[in-house]
């Protein structure tokens, strides 16, 4: 069996200490962390790490025993020759240390979200990873989580017949957190192409000057697919997804603790209702260790990663999208034509 080599840029919470601060949150399966995650893949050895900061490389050394510390990761990566890295750097630096990382001629990638500032950034990273033949995932881990996998398979099998709408709940920023919501919405719904979008970001009264944004901001929208399925997001609730199609609705609550399936019930000749019915079992496994697995299982099979560049793109456009609507003060159509709006994030 072949050992692949990984390296982690950035060495803070994803990529060493973010296990104690989620261990006892059910919606999430230990172990999380990159780092944590690697100890778990016999296929995997954690082989070095780089970061601007010395006290950070150094608690993450004593931590996992890795003794290959870098200051400069282009460095490490001519020294250490990874087979993949992972990237888990303050949101501004993504786009570029993947277009380097690319370029380095690594043959895998993991990108925090979200993956860029800007639609300009995001088509730098898109054909740097193109042009070398980089896999790619990115950090929207419910795409690996095996309670969204048996959700997408029920879908896809036709459980809740034709889809027609996907609601998501729960408040929260652009690009740190509906990242995380559209993308899930794109992998429920078989990764469809986008129509057009409408969004508000809030307070409504949010001025975009000079096509910057230094903070980023909430928001809400509403997107059409195609095929007519559409979906919106209500900024209230505890992060549930909500599918409803022609017979039926399937329901992920409390950030994906809890599933039910809701299915026709006939009252009488004339009335039905939805009644719950029973979700099926699944295994919980870390998303983590999915994520990292589906980039050797890709590249030993020579196909798309599951959060492969092409679709982490498309759901980065759509997250530019919803602000460019603000912006214009009315519903756009994809693709976009204003790459420079720069928005930053965490």
């Amino acid at each position: 069996m072949r050992k692949y080599r990984v390296a982690i840029v950035g060495l803070g919470r994803m990529a060493s200490t973010i296990d104690d601060e989620v261990k006892d949150y059910a919606a999430l399966t230990l172990p999380y962390s990159i780092a944590a995650s690697c100890q778990e893949i016999n296929r995997i050895e954690l082989v070095a790490g780089a970061d601007i900061l010395p006290e950070k490389r150094e608690a993450f050394g004593q931590k996992w025993g890795v003794k290959a510390l870098y200051e400069d990761y282009l460095k490490m990566i001519a020294q250490e020759k990874p087979d993949l890295v992972a990237i888990c750097t303050r949101g501004e630096l993504h786009a570029e240390m993947a277009v380097r990382v690319a370029e380095a001629r690594v043959p895998m990638i993991y990108l925090e979200k979200a993956m860029a500032c800007s639609m300009k950034e995001a088509d730098m990273a898109l054909e740097a990873c193109q042009r070398n033949k980089t896999l790619f995932n990115t950090g929207v881990l419910r795409r690996f989580d095996s309670r969204y996998h048996k959700a997408r398979e029920l879908i896809k099998n036709g459980e809740i017949g034709q889809i027609k709408a996907v609601v998501h709940y729960g408040a929260t920023n652009l690009l740190h957190g509906h990242i995380h919501s559209i993308d899930t919405i794109m992998y429920l719904l078989g990764d469809p192409m986008a129509k057009s979008v409408w969004g508000e970001l809030k307070p409504r009264d949010i001025k975009v000057e000079n096509n910057r944004l230094d903070k980023d901001p909430s928001a809400i929208y509403h997107i059409e697919f195609d095929g007519g399925v559409e979906a919106w997001t209500v900024p209230a609730g505890m992060w549930d997804f909500e599918i409803w199609g022609s017979g039926g609705c399937i329901r992920g609550m409390n950030n994906g603790i809890d599933w039910t399936i809701r299915k026709p019930f006939k009252l009488s000749e004339k009335r039905s209702i939805f009644r719950e019915t029973t979700f099926p079992d699944y295994e919980a496994r870390s998303a983590t260790v999915a994520v990292l697995e589906d980039l050797i299982d890709a590249h030993e099979e020579g196909r798309p990663a599951l959060g492969n560049v092409e679709v982490t793109h498309r759901a980065t456009e759509l997250c530019f999208a919803i602000a460019e609507s603000h912006i214009q003060g009315k519903r756009v159509e994809l693709p976009l034509s204003n790459r420079e709006l720069y928005i930053w994030h965490v």
